[in-house]
């Protein structure tokens, strides 16, 4: 699963992500490795724990990201959050948050890209498109193999946004009429 939803209402949209099955039977695994090697070597006690950590080290930073994005109307912004294990153990609980924060104004298009997920073949990402020309992942990891469900993320958050919605014929003869009004038009 790409990311679930947290909550809905008309004024937030809140979106969370956590490692996968893949990603924790991956930490599983390393660390089996550690601790099988340290259980039947005949190594002292140091060698020991230096298997068990190295692995534990190895597993940890194999491990994906937690990711949250929350969509919020009421105060125009959106804020972007990863919360990685890893740069936390690495940094000693110092830090391991990342945080975005934009403007609702500024995005102008929700897109899915395919992107190379090293050693297993593409994956699919949530790209949202600023009026600036930067864009931003809506999360840092691709999910692989399910374009569908990254897709429906993406067409949930522009209708929450409201970005794909058609101009009415009304609409569009006023945003005319009030171009031909400026003031390089001579009355």
């Amino acid at each position: 699963m790409y990311m679930r939803v947290e909550s809905r209402t008309s004024s937030c949209l809140h979106l969370k992500r956590a490692p996968g099955i893949r990603s924790w039977s991956l930490l599983v695994g390393i660390l089996s490795i550690g601790l099988a090697a340290a259980y039947y070597s005949g190594d002292s006690l140091g060698w020991k724990l230096f298997y068990v950590t190295g692995c534990l080290f190895v597993a940890v930073q194999n491990l994906e990201d937690w990711e949250e994005a929350v969509f919020n109307k009421s105060t125009g912004q959106v804020v972007l959050q990863t919360f990685s294990l890893y740069r936390k153990l690495l940094t000693l609980f110092r830090t391991g948050h990342d945080q975005v924060v934009v403007l609702l104004n500024d995005i102008r298009d929700v897109n899915v890209e395919e992107e190379k997920v090293r050693y297993f073949g593409k994956g699919y990402v949530v790209v949202l498109r600023f009026a600036t020309g930067f864009s931003h992942p809506l999360t840092q990891s691709a999910v692989m193999g399910h374009r569908s469900d990254v897709e429906a993320i993406a067409k949930l958050i522009a209708t929450f946004l409201e970005l794909h919605r058609l101009e009415s014929p009304v609409e569009l003869s006023q945003s005319s009429d009030s171009e031909a009004d400026g003031p390089g038009s001579q009355s």
